[in-house]
């Protein structure tokens, strides 16, 4: 259920001090994924990471997922070590679902992954897909589904367990236009609704601005932090989003934020 409770604005949901991220070992030669990462998410910031391929915008994510430990730093989630799975959920840049299951079938492996019993699991399916538009779906199989369906039932499988905390690699990007457009409004609107934290990854300037709360722009070699850009535009519910894409505003912040990402240091 959506939350009921103002989230803490001054709370660090995410944690991140000094972090580095290297692979290979001693013996090898390393690679320095990121380097000296600082950042702290409040709970209900939509954040965005920004920046060339090769910054590391990935490897941080995989790191507040707990799929990675910092080779170097701190990194904390809810003030304890990041754990996959522990309450937070991922959207990677493909759907990943099971093939050989129903839209039901993979949501019901998600519930009951997430210990939610038996009998409580096609009531918990059918609000999850109505949550991201796709009620009466959960019969199909996934491979008839449209590669926007199929990324939507990633994002109500990412919502079984309730997160406070979504993660999103470019979820996006290899989506048509239009339908990354109608997602990328969705997501927010969801996501202010249900009073969910987000920490999404992009590589494009224009959706950046129109998600984020917050942009956070990022180097390579190795991967750090070189700028933040804050994003303050009306997004409430009932907002004229393509009157917004059209304003001064978003097109100046739009502009800034390519500027920074062309800063030296922050581009490839």
């Amino acid at each position: 259920m959506p939350r009921t409770e103002a989230p803490d604005e001054d709370a660090a949901l995410v944690d991140l001090a000094g972090v580095a991220v290297r692979y290979g070992s001693a013996r090898q030669r390393q690679v320095t994924a990121l380097d000296g990462v600082d950042l702290r998410i409040r709970a209900g910031e939509f954040v965005v990471l920004v920046g060339p391929s090769g910054c590391g915008k990935t490897s941080l994510l995989r790191v507040v997922a707990g799929f990675e430990r910092p080779s170097s730093g701190t990194a904390l989630v809810r003030g304890g070590a990041p754990r996959p799975g522990a309450g937070a959920g991922v959207v990677f840049q493909q759907p990943r679902l099971f093939p050989w299951r129903t839209v039901g079938g993979n949501l019901g492996f998600a519930l009951a992954r997430h210990g939610v019993p038996r009998a409580e699991r096609a009531g918990r399916i059918a609000e999850l897909l109505e949550r991201v538009g796709l009620a009466g779906t959960a019969g199909r199989r996934t491979w008839e589904l449209s590669g926007g369906q199929q990324q939507r039932v990633a994002l109500a499988r990412a919502l079984a367990g309730e997160p406070e905390l979504l993660l999103m690699d470019e979820p996006f990007a290899a989506l048509d236009a239009l339908t990354r457009e109608r997602l990328q409004e969705e997501v927010r609107a969801l996501a202010g609704r249900l009073g969910t934290t987000v920490l999404f990854v992009t590589h494009s300037a224009e959706e950046a601005v129109l998600l984020g709360s917050r942009v956070v722009v990022m180097a390579a070699g190795p991967g750090r932090v070189v700028a933040e850009l804050p994003v303050d535009l009306d997004r409430g519910p009932g907002t004229d989003v393509p009157a917004l894409r059209g304003s001064a505003e978003f097109a100046r912040l739009r502009g800034r934020l390519t500027e920074l990402v062309r800063l030296p240091g922050a581009a490839v």
